[in-house]
């Protein structure tokens, strides 16, 4: 316990004690947070005349000295609060510093300072899936007629280009942006000013405070802003949906880059070899990445768990979960800078034509309901012998002549089917095939161009917007800096004009 807290209602403590409960380790990274915090909050009373200019000129040279990149960890304190209030009251005296803690409480603090850190982190979060998004259109500009297997349930299943696969990885990793901005939106709340669950009796003004740290607006209700985590959930639950789309495209470079697909050529730079076996091409990056993706669904789940059946107001168990809020924010931040350097040396192997035999056999379904009136579930039939029958052969679906494709129809079905050898030719070219599928949102050249720049445009939105609200940011620290040390050099009297000052 802090020494600004013992002797009164408690006495001392042990000090295994202290540091079983102390968070001074995983509050490293709100120390710069809870600075500005106390920053504002001396602002704001001298705004409404809680406190006194020269008093407020003390607390605040004091504050300004304080070293934000400091190491807490091994000071005699149990939290950040406390480390920066006792700094502080060592500067200033016990007189002047014992009133840096009106109206306010390590319970407004903490939720504020975790909302500040989170929302930085947000902003870089979103940043880095841009980025790969960037780099996924960077790959697939290069791509648009590249044909590829496309798989289902492992299996070649229907020829698509590299372009369209990557493309679907841009749209997933879109709607991990969305959520995650729709987030930020509920982060972007100030709690100070809500005290320890029920607000001060002082005339303070929770806006101005919200107002000087940057956020958008006031969590009104103050038993609600101190004790609730669900932002931290909410938050941890969209990195986990992230965490899945990872996941998945860690997996099909991993499967896609084995010699038994062959689909892809991995960096050298982003995989090894073996201690024994001099052949391998281990994808130990990718394999690294999918390993810790488990760590950011896990602290969705340890989170959620641990905030169940938690009583109203504040509880200590909610420290506990802050840090796996930070660790599952650099598992996820690790990841994708790595595939942000891995995806646009992403090399296309020389696709055996074995893969995509057989994958333009829904086409000649197609073609055979399409031109020659057959019943689709008909055609279906008529095609999968016909394949039955080329695998017996050991033949591939270029092999197919007029008479067989009839033998067979006549067989399953009683049609006897005459398709010209132009029909089952093209049907078994997977480029064509491709050019064919031109709905909106298939796989061929034409659409995929369209696709491309459609989804240019979006980038380029997110990152006009994420551009714009890190500026917010910015001037909001500045101008809370240049309030710090102006209200720090005046001795009587603050200037009601200073409030009005906006940061250029």
């Amino acid at each position: 316990m802090s020494r600004l807290l013992r002797g009164a209602r408690l006495g001392s403590t042990k000090k295994d004690i202290v540091d079983f409960v102390s968070s001074l380790e995983a509050d490293q990274r709100l120390l710069e947070s809870v600075v500005k915090i106390n920053k504002a909050h001396v602002v704001m009373m001298v705004d409404c005349k809680i406190v006194d200019q020269n008093k407020a000129a003390k607390l605040l040279n004091a504050l300004n000295r304080i070293d934000v990149n400091a190491d807490i960890t091994k000071a005699d304190s149990e939290d950040v609060h406390m480390y920066v209030e006792e700094i502080v009251t060592e500067s200033v005296g016990s007189e002047i510093g014992g009133d840096l803690h009106i109206g306010k409480s390590r319970n407004d603090q903490v939720a504020t300072a975790i909302r500040m850190k989170l929302r930085e982190d947000l902003v870089e979060l979103i940043f880095k899936l841009a980025e790969l998004q960037s780099s996924i259109l960077t790959v697939a500009e290069k791509h648009v007629g590249t044909v590829v297997p496309g798989y289902t349930h492992t299996q070649p299943a229907q020829p698509i280009t590299f372009a369209h696969y990557l493309l679907s990885f841009f749209d997933a990793f879109n709607r991990d942006i969305e959520r995650l901005t729709e987030s930020y939106e509920r982060v972007n709340q100030s709690p100070m000013g809500a005290g320890a669950l029920a607000a001060t009796s002082f005339p303070i003004d929770r806006e101005r405070m919200a107002e000087l740290l940057g956020f958008k607006g006031v969590m009104e209700n103050s038993l609600d802003a101190v004790g609730s985590r669900d932002f931290m959930l909410e938050v941890q639950s969209c990195l986990t949906l992230a965490a899945l789309n990872v996941t998945r495209l860690t997996e099909d470079l991993i499967l896609w880059s084995s010699l038994a697909f062959g689909v892809i050529d991995l960096p050298d730079e982003f995989s090894s070899t073996s201690s024994m076996m001099p052949q391998k091409k281990n994808p130990e990056v990718l394999e690294v990445i999918r390993a810790r993706m488990s760590h950011v669904a896990g602290g969705f789940l340890t989170t959620a768990m641990a905030m169940k059946s938690l009583p109203s107001g504040y509880n200590l168990d909610l420290q506990e979960i802050t840090p796996i809020l930070w660790e599952t924010i650099e598992c996820m931040s690790s990841s994708l800078s790595m595939l942000i350097a891995l995806v646009p040396l992403l090399k296309i192997s020389s696709v055996s034509s074995n893969l995509l035999d057989f994958t333009t056999s829904t086409e000649l379904a197609n073609v055979l309901t399409r031109k020659y009136k057959v019943p689709f579930r008909s055609a279906h039939r008529i095609v999968g012998a016909l394949v039955e029958e080329l695998v017996r052969q050991k033949q591939s679906l270029s092999d197919t002549t007029s008479e067989l494709l009839e033998s067979v129809s006549t067989r399953v079905s009683g049609i006897p089917l005459k398709v010209s050898a132009e029909d089952i030719r093209s049907c078994a070219d997977p480029v064509q095939v491709v050019e064919a599928h031109k709905v909106k949102g298939g796989p061929s050249p034409e659409e995929v161009k369209r696709s491309l720049e459609a989804r240019a445009q979006v980038l380029g939105i997110w990152k006009e917007t994420l551009s714009k609200e890190t500026d917010r940011l910015r001037k909001a620290s500045d101008e809370l800096q240049f309030l710090a040390e102006q209200y720090s050099t005046l001795s009587h009297g603050y200037s009601q004009g200073l409030r009005g000052w906006k940061s250029t």
